[in-house]
């Protein structure tokens, strides 16, 4: 089986210089380079490149998984939108690390498959799925956070020689507002990481509704009116120059922060241990059991109320049944004969029923002797063991 890995970066705030432009194809003969994205897949080989490195000087987003099941994503904003305090307590073993260079955060969220041999080409992704959570994050929205801690988690409570006390000991991070409602990018990324949807609906019970995004024009308008002049100017320089990230995602994380718009984690609510969480989640997967067994038996019932239905109204017009048999196995065609074998099994069964079978045999037994002939139709009367029961 073929090897297959996938690697994709993107710089948003600001287009690389001909130089790094330059530092990045060296690295590669066959990527799709441009002043904003590097794009690679491997079939054999490595990447030769240093991710973290290329990461903590140059993109602010990437993208890697294998078909093996090593999955990957790094997002860097500005400190000054989320810093390394805000992010450390959702950090958890290796579903998510951070750090801090050159004024950014680097935050690095990840998910390996244990055994080596997950072989996964049914899923594949691409780095537009999750460079919205930079703003979300920019935003003061930590729900990505706590789903990488709860892709932790996940995994965690699958390995063996975790002493229960751990479980006991160990305390949720502060729980976002919104994990019952998460948006697009926040359920991609906790599908890549492979959370328990079981244990993210547990969370969510400790979740506060997602505050709405819609924004205040007015009051928008009337913050940076409010902002000294020379600061504004130099956002604008900066634009222009393409010298610092775009001003907008950064001035509506400012005006969200400033009127406590943003999904704040809880801090008044009791955060949980890992044990409860864990036990909330099979709670959760126990009574999603029991509601689908219960609709499979629901659906069962429907399906033989419609079928009794069915054969009560073939059974006031059993004569016109028997005709209509005739008449789509004089039609001679593959297609009415399977329509007719359908038919003949349903009389069957009304004949059964009524406590006629004999009927049933004598008026088949004359079928088959008229259409002897007719091969095809027979082989299908065969299959269909049209024979009394």
């Amino acid at each position: 089986m073929s090897e297959y890995q996938y690697y994709e970066f993107q710089a948003i705030d600001r287009s690389l210089t001909k130089d790094e432009l330059e530092q990045v194809r060296a690295l590669s003969s066959r990527a799709r380079i441009s002043a904003t994205h590097f794009v690679n897949e491997y079939h054999y080989g490595n990447f030769r490149g240093d991710e973290r490195r290329l990461m903590e000087q140059l993109y602010d987003a990437h993208l890697y998984f294998a078909n093996w099941g090593s999955r990957r994503l790094m997002l860097r904003l500005p400190t000054a939108l989320l810093s390394a305090r805000s992010a450390e307590p959702y950090c958890a073993e290796d579903a998510l690390t951070c750090w801090t260079r050159n004024g950014h955060l680097l935050l690095d969220f990840a998910y390996s498959a244990e055994d080596g041999g997950e072989w996964d080409f049914e899923n594949s992704f691409t780095l537009a799925s999750f460079t919205t959570l930079r703003t979300e994050l920019a935003a003061g929205d930590l729900r990505p956070l706590y789903i990488a801690w709860l892709s932790a988690l996940t995994r965690w409570e699958l390995e063996e020689d975790v002493d229960e006390d751990e479980y006991t000991s160990t305390i949720e991070p502060p729980v976002p507002a919104g994990l019952a409602q998460l948006t697009g990018p926040q359920q991609a990324l906790a599908d890549f990481l492979r959370v328990d949807p079981h244990l993210l609906t547990a969370a969510a019970r400790a979740s506060s509704a997602a505050p709405s995004q819609t924004i205040d024009k007015d009051a928008l308008a009337g913050w940076i009116r409010a902002l000294p002049q020379r600061e504004k100017d130099a956002l604008l320089l900066e634009a222009v120059l393409g010298t610092a990230p775009q001003p907008g995602p950064v001035l509506l994380a400012r005006h969200r922060a400033a009127s406590h718009s943003a999904a704040e984690p809880s801090t008044a609510t009791r955060r949980r241990s890992a044990a409860e969480l864990l036990d909330a989640a099979h709670e959760v997967r126990t009574e999603h059991t029991r509601q689908q067994e219960q609709a499979r038996a629901q659906a069962r019932r429907a399906e033989h109320l419609a079928r009794e239905s069915h054969l009560d109204r073939l059974a006031e017009n059993a004569e016109q049944a028997w005709q209509d048999v005739a008449n789509l196995i004089g039609k001679k065609q593959a297609g009415p004969y399977d329509t007719a074998v359908t038919l003949l099994k349903d009389l069957r069964e009304v004949h059964d029923r009524a406590g006629t079978p004999e009927e049933f045999t004598r008026r088949l037994d004359n079928l088959r002797e008229q259409h002897r002939g007719k091969p095809s139709l027979m082989r299908r009367l065969t299959d269909a063991d049209l024979t009394p029961r």
